[in-house]
């Protein structure tokens, strides 16, 4: 949606998939498929940072059938894919805090000037990275008493916006996020020619901290 955004807007928005250590072959989706990383992520270059979920069995095997916990581009170098595609997501979003990405995360979101966006368990991998205590965000459902446990103030919304920190829920909330972010950067009629084209309309409202606390409903 964001390259789809690009095309509309005359090139003002270019995307390219990176990971912490460069070009490569990055695990992405249930099955073990992959895509191509064309470059290292460098925060001085981006204007956003989009940090993606990941996809696989929620807890461990024995504890049922295979589940889709979001979408994927799992960082996690040296491993088969075969190997990733089997483990959990818990144990996945682990094993990505230990790679060079939180570092180069923490510089994106110490940059007032690069917006940090994440959807899924996306938000996950901020927040265990300790980058995301006081902030407002959202994640999949099953991980919001997670995302509280770490200091972040979790919001039960299919998109959240704190200024510089955007997160999507599930992951479809990803094509809501993506309207939303091209909204915002681009402006409504080129987000409203890309919702056209992927025949996708926006579900909810974008939570924001702002206005009066609403009354108990």
């Amino acid at each position: 949606m964001l390259h789809a955004g690009g095309t509309a807007s005359g090139g003002s928005v270019t995307v390219e998939l990176v990971s912490a250590e460069g070009a490569r072959e990055v695990v992405s989706g249930t099955g073990g498929l992959t895509l191509r990383a064309t470059a290292a992520l460098d925060p001085e270059r981006a204007d956003l940072v989009l940090v993606p979920g990941a996809s696989g069995r929620v807890g461990e095997a024995e504890d049922g059938p295979e589940q889709v916990f979001g979408e994927a581009a799992v960082d996690i170098p040296g491993v088969a894919p075969a190997e990733v595609a089997d483990q959990p997501v818990p144990v996945l979003i682990g094993r990505t805090l230990t790679t060079g990405l939180p570092a180069l995360l923490r510089s994106a979101m110490d940059d007032p000037s690069v917006t940090v966006a994440a959807v899924c368990g996306g938000s996950l991998v901020l927040a265990l990275a300790g980058l995301l205590e006081g902030r407002h965000a959202t994640t999949h459902h099953l991980g919001l008493d997670l995302l509280d446990a770490t200091g972040a103030h979790a919001v039960r919304a299919r998109v959240v916006d704190d200024g510089d920190l955007v997160t999507g829920a599930g992951v479809t909330s990803g094509l809501d996020l993506a309207l939303h972010l091209l909204e915002r950067e681009a402006g409504p009629r080129i987000a409203h020619a890309v919702e056209e084209l992927f025949a996708h309309e926006r579900r909810g409202t974008v939570w924001r901290d702002r206005g009066p606390a609403p009354a108990a409903l």
